[in-house]
């Protein structure tokens, strides 16, 4: 675990410095705050805050020099005691240009202030899409153009925008500032037009400067696109402030809350008690007890489907159901006094029942879910075929996935094919999900993989006449397993924002209650509707 958190912590000190020391210094020359200067001098001080969508991007896009962070950073935050959203385009990277990972993270942050309901604060310095990928990122529905739609769907929603045009703001993207409900600039750095200088001279022939086409002074006194100019990014920042500061209060949903406890262990504990060896068992309660309240952990059904763990608990004075693999090797009672040994971290027929009728109550009681992750998927064989395996499987599913109460995910070990859906993935929208740098996610493990495409291959080549001899099938199937294995990664799904990021485990409490914060600004929650599930 050392190792790893300290692999966490290079790649996340590397991350913050964007495009590097170089880009940073010529960025600051023009007497502008960085992307994450302006984010920590907007948000109030001593007040916890969460990054969203960190790694992405993170070993993409080499051939075009990379976007790490995908070139704009995301935060859960306080201003002004008020928990808001912020948006800030890093234009040490590429001149802040849209890639399309950098699409799918802007996208991700307006998706999470219209769940919860949300102000949202961007800080624009972009130069707009990176064009040699436009085909990428210009047409699609979740593409560039969906971020204008959703400022248009907030703003029917109710949900408070601000925007700062600190940098660039050029052509579509100029439609983000302009569609929000504040729009501030910054003099001197910030201008917004549909076409700079060079394309208006080249397209209508007119010469004319970006100031004067489209600067500070431009849009405040003339054409009246933005509200107020300011001298620099400070005084920019502080009006933001001050104007949050103004927000009235929405109903809240009304999610238990009573007075914070410390977990009856600390963080330090799950590393104890977390092996290094994934396939080795392991008793997931001890890990729940770091990150719980102290005495607050209630089992449902706790003798019964022990391969998950369901219980009531208390995360920071907020009440949660939890759903978790259990990873110790448990005897099952059977009727007629048999016993039978159930592997950690399956799910079999028992377990989903339990799971299925505990979502139910959860929502029934409007309790938030909080799912851990460390499952190898449902049991296989003739055995479990015949006692409707999937039957049971998809009951679990049915439920979780018509949950309406505010959904959270860790994934802490193994998440591999259908145990990845029923323990809430990314595909059933979860408010927020994380990955352990323990964490695996694929379809199955890399030794499963490899020895399955090595067979599909050994077949291929069979029926052309080729037989391979057994330094081939090992050569063949270690080549397999590397890059399977560098797949399985939490890096490469965080890159791909198949989740928010990948953190240390002892931040699991904080961001479990930021996140059932946030939830609870939005009152709004539909009924309950578990939909067809067969008996």
């Amino acid at each position: 675990m050392d190792k790893l958190l300290t692999l966490l912590k290079e790649k996340t000190k590397k991350l913050h410095l964007g495009g590097g020391i170089h880009k940073i210094q010529k960025h600051k020359e023009k007497g502008k705050l960085t992307a994450w200067e302006r984010i920590i001098y907007l948000l109030d001080e001593h007040k916890p805050y969460t990054e969203i969508g960190i790694f992405a991007g993170d070993g993409m896009y080499k051939e075009d020099g990379g976007c790490p962070n995908g070139g704009v950073v995301v935060v859960l935050g306080y201003v002004k005691n008020k928990l808001c959203i912020i948006v800030s385009n890093d234009a040490t990277v590429k001149a802040g240009a849209w890639f399309p990972i950098s699409g799918k993270k802007n996208l991700r942050a307006q998706e999470i202030a219209m769940e919860n309901r949300l102000p949202i604060i961007y800080l624009v310095d972009s130069a707009g899409v990176y064009l040699p990928m436009q085909d990428e990122i210009f047409p699609d529905k979740e593409h560039f153009g969906r971020i204008f739609r959703n400022n248009a769907k907030m703003s029917a929603m109710g949900i408070p925008q601000i925007s700062a045009i600190m940098g660039s703001c050029v052509a579509g993207g100029a439609y983000l500032p302009i569609m929000s409900d504040y729009a501030m600039i910054v003099e001197g750095t910030g201008s917004v037009f549909l076409a700079g200088s060079y394309l208006v001279r080249s397209s209508i022939g007119e010469i004319i400067d970006n100031e004067t086409l489209g600067g500070a002074s431009t849009h405040s006194e003339i054409s009246g696109v933005t509200d107020n100019k300011y001298p620099n990014d400070e005084s920019c920042l502080d009006a933001i402030r001050r104007i949050v500061d103004k927000f009235g209060d929405n109903p809240y949903a009304g999610f238990s809350r009573i007075k914070s406890t410390e977990p009856a262990f600390p963080f330090q504990h799950i590393y104890k008690h977390l092996p290094e060896d994934r396939l080795k068992p392991y008793n997931m309660i001890h890990i729940l007890e770091a990150i719980v309240d102290k005495d607050s952990l209630e089992e449902y059904k706790k003798d019964y489907g022990k391969t998950i763990i369901c219980a009531l608990a208390r995360v920071d004075g907020w009440a949660v159901g939890i759903v978790a693999n259990q990873r110790e090797i448990v005897k099952a009672k059977k009727p007629g006094n048999a016993t039978e040994m159930q592997m950690g971290g399956v799910i079999y027929s028992d377990s989903a029942n339990k799971a299925a009728r505990f979502i139910m109550n959860c929502n029934q009681q409007k309790i938030p879910l909080v799912f851990f992750q460390d499952v190898t998927g449902f049991m296989v064989g003739s055995r479990s075929e015949h006692n409707g395996i999937i039957k049971d499987g998809a009951k679990m599913v049915n439920a979780m996935a018509n949950s309406v109460v505010p959904k959270f995910t860790f994934v802490v070990g193994n998440s591999y094919g259908a145990g990845n859906y029923a323990m809430c993935g990314k595909a059933y929208d979860p408010r927020l999900i994380y990955a352990w740098p323990t964490a695996h996610m694929a379809v199955m493990s890399g030794a499963s993989a490899g020895k399955t495409l090595l067979q599909i291959q050994e077949v291929t080549l069979k029926s052309k006449g080729i037989e391979l001899t057994e330094q081939d099938k090992n050569k063949l199937l270690k080549d397999i397993e590397t890059k399977y294995n560098e797949q399985l990664s939490p890096y490469y799904a965080a890159a791909r924002l198949w989740v928010d990021g990948v953190i240390d485990p002892k931040d699991t409490r904080k961001i479990i209650s930021m996140g059932i914060e946030a939830a609870n600004h939005n009152s709004t929650i539909e009924r309950y509707n578990v939909g067809v599930i067969q008996t």
